[in-house]
């Protein structure tokens, strides 16, 4: 390992991209503590501790939304954006012409669009979820409590998810990719070593908060468990071979090789874990700005919290939705099938055409439903061992997932640029 990290500190290039990054997150994080004028982050926190309706977004942030930074709203709102153009073009033939039938150009155009949705709805959150704190616990000075004060605000941290945003692309243009993914990595790394942090002091007796040896154990365990199970599980593939025929041209012989088609098993990533959380911590937005003390709200809060058995039903539902959804976008298996005949090759043991594309479409759709309930699994894990062993995880096991795979595709990515140089690589 030592010997992978030298080898890519010596290529210049790759040193350069690795220091560009670490120097892009050193700057998101800093960003993350500089305070948005006219809020009392005290009081922030005092009132958003009696619900969790917000903990997606203070995950995410690294902790920015309970200190009310102007990295407050983070990359959040372009997540949803993006959820939202990709469902519009998927039903909206105007702009489903523009992403396949443009090709590079009209992905630009959807990524503008995406952008101005994005701060849209980072300002529309902020102004709402500052206006439902607002009534439940004065969390403005009095000179901003007024109309410009609320659009101020909102433009601030709609300003501060904009400079999050260019950042991924930073990264994902000039470091070493995954922009956006690193930015969300970084904020779940800072929130996972405090919590460990915070469970070793209160341990060892420097906190109170009733923790003990075998609590601390329970949770080093289970997080060397998970991560041990998402690493297994992310790495994991269904290979389908296929055989191509022997071709000859001018004289030579082509083909007659065996290869496979690899199909992840865990494919969606964790996009379906993080469209779940985002469509779920939205009403609760909305809901928000007519106050944390409405009847709305507070039937959210009550229902809909993190450890009901009702939110736990509806995540997983969702989780297994858009884990198909995202599938059915991203994975054609007619066009697969159709570049295979072309190029003289067969899956084993069927015919080109229909039988083949029934085939990848039966083998992804086992697949799907194999990563959707592990998702779903994952994702109520934390609750499950708090009702078991009353032990509460300081981590969600979906940011486990998402730390995971961030950092399997990160080294994936340098090892790309290690083997181009005739480096080894990690693996």
């Amino acid at each position: 390992m030592w010997e992978t990290l030298r080898n890519a500190w010596k290529v210049e290039e790759l040193r350069k991209k690795l220091i560009y990054t670490f120097l892009m997150l050193l700057l998101f994080r800093l960003l993350g503590v500089i305070p948005v004028a006219g809020i009392n982050a005290a009081v922030v926190q005092q009132v958003a501790s009696q619900y969790d309706m917000l903990g997606l977004v203070n995950m995410m942030t690294g902790n920015s939304f309970s200190q009310m930074t102007i990295m407050a709203m983070g990359i959040t709102p372009y997540i949803n954006s993006s959820i939202i153009m990709q469902l519009l073009t998927v039903s909206i033939p105007a702009l489903e012409r523009m992403a396949k039938d443009e090709g590079e150009e009209g992905k630009q155009k959807i990524n503008r669009i995406t952008r101005y949705v994005t701060v849209i709805l980072a300002a529309l959150q902020a102004i709402g979820i500052i206006a439902g704190l607002q009534r439940s616990g004065n969390v403005l000075y009095p000179e901003y409590n007024n109309f410009f004060g609320y659009i101020t605000i909102g433009l601030i941290m709609a300003g501060g998810t904009a400079l999050a945003m260019w950042i991924g692309e930073r990264i994902t243009k000039n470091g070493i990719g995954n922009g956006v993914s690193l930015l969300i990595f970084a904020g779940i790394i800072s929130n996972l070593f405090n919590g460990i942090v915070l469970a070793l002091t209160d341990t060892l007796g420097i906190t109170s908060y009733g923790s003990n040896v075998w609590q601390l154990l329970t949770i080093l365990i289970s997080a060397f468990i998970v991560i041990v199970l998402v690493t297994f599980v992310d790495l994991g593939e269904r290979r389908i071979p296929v055989q191509y025929a022997k071709r000859v041209v001018n004289r030579r012989v082509y083909g007659g090789q065996s290869t496979h088609i690899p199909l992840k098993v865990l494919s969606v990533g964790v996009l379906p874990l993080i469209f779940a959380y985002s469509f779920l911590s939205f009403p609760g937005t909305i809901f928000a700005m007519f106050g944390t003390s409405s009847g709305a709200y507070q039937w959210w809060a009550k229902n809909m919290s993190s450890t009901s058995p009702l939110y736990m039903i509806v995540c997983a539902l969702l989780i297994i939705a858009f884990s198909y959804f995202y599938t059915s976008i991203t994975f054609n298996p007619r066009e697969i099938a159709e570049n295979v005949q072309k190029q003289g090759g067969n899956v084993r043991g069927l015919r080109p055409g229909k039988n083949t594309v029934d085939f990848l479409q039966r083998t992804s759709n086992r697949l799907t439903l194999f990563a959707a309930l592990f998702l779903a699994i994952l994702a109520t894990l934390p609750n499950l061992l708090f009702a078991a062993f009353g032990v509460s995880l300081p981590f969600a096991a979906s940011s486990i997932l998402i730390a995971v795979s961030v950092a399997i595709e990160t080294v994936r990515q340098v090892e790309a640029q290690l083997v181009m140089r005739h480096y080894k690589g990690f693996l």
